[in-house]
């Protein structure tokens, strides 16, 4: 048990009680329909971008050919998506990040090698898309050596797992103590924190709320 854990309030159990009740698992068949219908999308198979706005910008868990900072506009990142798997449980569910409509989203995009492409691609289907939270999504970022059509991972607002109106106090009581899959939620705000504040990103409200985080782990 992490020495940080805590139960989550009323209120908060309210507001995520939609996303505990109706949490599912995709099977594989369903997982491979919906990266065969991503990749329909797309002309060739070939020359792929990746945008990452959270832990892929520090833990890609694939290889690349180059990788470039990029801006995504209509999007910001958010912390909108309740994480029953990577980051919590479905009795405990954490919080990762989303991109919510509106605003401008700065990250980096991987340019994917064409060897073993589809391998790749299932390794990050089986990563991103545990369920139908995310829309996959071909997107034009902006990069300092022009525009490129990328692959990113975008909120559906109308699936369970979105996340509304959580105060600055209740995100982080829910992250304190959320452990998944892929480890603490505490460690997935953070580190994605750190990374983007190294790659020279701004996002003043992530920098306030990782300071919060770690006041209150000082204090536990």
């Amino acid at each position: 048990m992490n020495s940080n854990y805590i139960d989550l309030s009323p209120s908060i159990l309210a507001k995520a009680e939609l996303h505990i009740k109706n949490f599912r698992l995709w099977s594989e068949e369903e997982r491979e329909a919906s990266l065969h219908e991503t990749l329909a999308q797309l002309d060739e198979l070939k020359d792929i971008w990746i945008f990452g706005y959270a832990s892929l910008v520090w833990r890609p868990e694939f290889e690349y050919l180059e990788s470039r900072r990029g801006t995504l506009l209509g999007y910001h990142r958010s912390l909108c998506l309740w994480s029953s798997v990577n980051r919590g449980t479905p009795e405990r569910p954490g919080l990762v990040f989303g991109l919510a409509e509106s605003g401008v989203c700065e990250g980096t995009v991987y340019k994917l090698s064409n060897d073993n492409l589809m391998d790749k691609m299932r390794r990050l289907w089986q990563r991103e898309m545990p369920n139908s939270s995310y829309l996959p999504m071909w997107l034009n970022c902006e990069t300092a050596k022009g525009t490129v059509k990328a692959l990113a991972f975008v909120m559906d607002p109308d699936d369970h797992s979105y996340v509304g109106n959580l105060s600055v106090d209740e995100t982080i009581d829910v992250v304190l103590g959320a452990h998944g899959h892929y480890g603490p939620c505490t460690e997935y705000v953070l580190e994605t924190a750190t990374a983007l504040k190294k790659a020279g990103i701004q996002d003043d409200a992530l920098y306030h709320l990782s300071e919060l985080i770690r006041e209150r782990l000082q204090h536990s």
